[in-house]
């Protein structure tokens, strides 16, 4: 979560966002590349193996979100037992998926975005217009193309990253640039995204995690009287405050 990267980050979405403004009809160019024109379909849309990678793809990313939850919910009940991940890096992981993922892609964009997706629109077969990346006046009510949600929550996946070790740390990040990338790509060969959604969610995504990673690690070091544990030590607490209330209620006569 450096400058460097966040320089690259803002590249792309520019040069990107530039391009298919000015070329939007490239998003459905490159969304035709897996339309059956015969058939009116998508041939991967709907197949069995295209659903077991998309469940795999969720499965794994809320394993890797339950572990901060885990983590905090142990500590809540077993307040002097250590974490087994530290307080503000679950702190981190927490924060990030449930802006990330939960609010930005699924509530603010998805259902206020109006973009139609590909299998939506009269280019492949549906009753819906086009719009471009830009604009939110598009047709669809609800759960929209932009941004793309399942890659949104693949690409959240460069916030654990950024916690693993310095020397496993590069990899890390690519491991998850190419989860996201390739769920996106299976989304638009299903018609359920254009290449821009896909885009975007991985920029949008890495801008929260750098966002969080700064204001809770760098950019708020610790005080004096802090230390990295001062976020367990607060659940520790409010762990111990649950347990006091819970056996003042079970001691009160009934």
């Amino acid at each position: 979560m450096n400058r460097t990267a966040l320089r690259i980050v803002l590249a792309i979405a520019v040069m990107v966002g530039v391009i298919f403004a000015i070329r939007a009809n490239f998003d459905i160019d490159i969304t035709a590349l897996f339309f059956n024109p015969n058939g009116r379909n998508f041939p991967i849309g709907g197949r069995l193996w295209e659903q077991h990678a998309r469940d795999a793809a969720r499965g794994l990313i809320t394993l890797i979100a339950a572990l901060p939850v885990v983590a905090v919910v142990g500590k809540l009940m077993l307040p002097h037992r250590r974490m087994f991940i530290g307080g503000r890096t679950a702190l981190f992981l927490l924060l990030t998926v449930a802006i990330g993922p939960g609010l930005v892609a699924n509530t603010l964009l998805k259902d206020h975005w109006g973009r139609a997706r590909p299998i939506d629109i009269l280019t492949f077969g549906g009753s819906d217009r086009f719009t471009p990346w830009w604009d939110p006046r598009g047709p669809c009510p609800n759960n929209c193309s932009f941004i793309a949600g399942e890659p949104s929550g693949a690409f959240w996946t460069l916030a654990p990253a950024a916690m693993t070790p310095p020397q496993w740390r590069l990899l890390a990040y690519g491991g998850a640039v190419v989860f996201g990338s390739a769920l996106g790509v299976l989304r638009i060969a299903a018609g359920g995204h254009f290449f821009t959604d896909v885009v975007f969610a991985g920029v949008i995504m890495y801008l929260v995690a750098w966002s969080l990673y700064g204001f809770i690690f760098r950019w708020r070091p610790p005080r004096p009287s802090e230390d990295e544990d001062s976020v367990e030590r607060a659940v520790g607490r409010a762990g111990e405050a649950i347990r006091r209330a819970l056996t003042a209620i079970t001691r009160r006569p009934g």
